[in-house]
């Protein structure tokens, strides 16, 4: 989809008006992981990790199937390869797509509602994973999220929207100093929740 304003802008180019063609390296920098883990169902865990890899890369089955293990390992998932995504869990699936996405090396990783779905244990799981993976595989995360939990135990910096306008940003500290009626009641809701 084409913004209807607006710019983005990656490593210096502005990538908006690009033609598929021509996106296909700006997709090699940029990882997203979407609210639903949108698996391939016709496909094994394996085969949905790998497939960036046989898209973007040109690498042999030894190569790829490294990646993959390694990947799956990065999100706490070895031994399910085999499996189809119908036979593991929901919060399995979202780890899936998760493996898949860092699978192409992206430099940039983002995330739509994340812990959308899940229970209140597997969130946290999801929350600590994507907040190690940032880390350890030194990318920028960016993850728009309505849980004010998730934000503040993740986040470096939050941006606070309404109606497409910033209405407040900061560090998690900074935002639950906040005087915006909006960010006061989305804080206190969370807090108290």
């Amino acid at each position: 989809m084409r913004p209807t304003s607006g710019k983005i802008w990656i490593d210096g180019l502005e990538v908006s008006q690009l033609s598929e063609e021509d996106y296909f390296p700006v997709r090699k920098k940029c990882g997203m992981v979407f609210q639903h883990p949108a698996l391939f169902d016709s496909m094994s865990v394996f085969e949905n990790v790998a497939f960036g890899l046989r898209k973007h890369y040109r690498l042999s089955e030894d190569e790829i199937s490294h990646k993959v293990r390694n990947c799956l390992n990065l999100v706490n998932l070895s031994g399910v390869e085999y499996k189809m995504p119908q036979a593991i869990s929901y919060g399995m699936q979202k780890r899936v797509s998760l493996a898949r996405t860092v699978a192409i090396d992206p430099r940039v990783l983002l995330f739509d509602e994340p812990t959308t779905g899940l229970d209140p244990v597997t969130t946290n799981a999801v929350n600590q994973l994507i907040l190690d993976l940032s880390r350890k595989l030194k990318t920028t995360s960016v993850v728009v999220s309505h849980d004010m939990h998730c934000a503040l135990d993740i986040a470096d910096k939050i941006i606070v929207l309404d109606k497409g306008q910033i209405i407040d940003q900061g560090t998690p500290e900074e935002l639950k100093n906040s005087k915006q009626p909006l960010v006061v009641d989305f804080l206190t809701e969370a807090l108290n929740a």
